[in-house]
This record gives C-alpha cells, structure tokens and sequence, in this order.
C-alpha cells in the first residue's frame, strides 16, 4: 500500500492533485486506514494513472467521472465509453483549430509591432489613441455608439 505522497511520486501527480481526484470519487479503490489516511494499492495507482491521462487530454472532472462509473460497470459499456472519447476527440479538434486562429492573430499583431518599432508604420495597437487614429484607419477600428452618434 502507498501513501499519497508515494503514490505522487510514482504517478508525477501532485499530492494535492491525488486528495482532490480522490475527493472526487475518481480512484475506486483507495483505501482509508484506522487514522483516515488514503492508502493506495496497485488499482488505485492504476486508476490515477488513467485520471492523469484523461485529464492530460483537456477531458473535464464531470466527463471523468462519467467514464469512470461506466469502466466499472464493465464491458457492456464499452460502446458508451468510446462514444465519449469520441465526443471528446471532436471538442479537442475545435479546441485545437481555435488555438491555430489565436496563434494567427498573435503572429499578425507580432509582425505589426516589428513595423511599429522598425519607424515603417503608426502605433495602431493603443486604444487610447484609436479616436485619433480611426481617421487614418477607419476600416481598422470599431465605431463605439458614442462616435456614430456624432
């Protein structure tokens, strides 16, 4: 049997990761002792190992503790659990093409700051100066209702 602090050590989890997993009914099998200690066998490592993973892939606590109940219902459950991690594949491509379009948008305002600070261009990026800057720009900024009304 390990202690948290062992089992830590064995899965690179934090120790207060591992409380808060087991808190959350996400390791089956742990075990307490007479003093109210978590005491971990090989399952428990086993599920911590599976929690690490599942979460290590952006899956929430919710949708982790769903797949746990259904791993321990067995195998009539497997259809559900691959629906899941399906499921889950889908919202990490949408996750992954908006990162893309955020590392495109920051690779655009990097370039701009390097004309900025090479003289070949105005500074664009302050919003305090927009309203001097819109007439030079006007495509580029937004209108806020206060300018239209004018």
């Amino acid at each position: 049997m390990h202690t948290v602090k062992e089992a830590a050590q064995i899965t690179g989890l934090t120790e207060h990761a591992i409380r808060f997993y087991t808190d959350k009914g996400l390791v089956p099998t742990v075990r307490r002792s007479e003093h109210n200690v978590r005491l971990f066998d090989e399952q428990s490592i086993n599920w911590l190992f599976g929690v690490r993973c599942l979460k290590q892939s952006g899956m929430p606590i919710e949708a982790i503790k769903t797949y746990i109940d259904l791993c321990l219902q067995g195998d009539p459950t497997v259809p559900e659990r691959s629906a899941m991690m399906k499921k889950h594949g889908e919202e990490a491509r949408r996750q992954l093409e908006e990162a893309k379009r955020h590392v495109a948008h920051l690779e655009e305002k990097m370039l701009l700051y390097e004309e900025i600070l090479a003289g070949k261009t105005p500074d664009t990026t302050n919003p305090a100066t927009w309203e001097r800057m819109r007439y030079m720009h006007g495509d580029v900024f937004y209108a806020s209702t206060v300018l239209q009304e004018k």
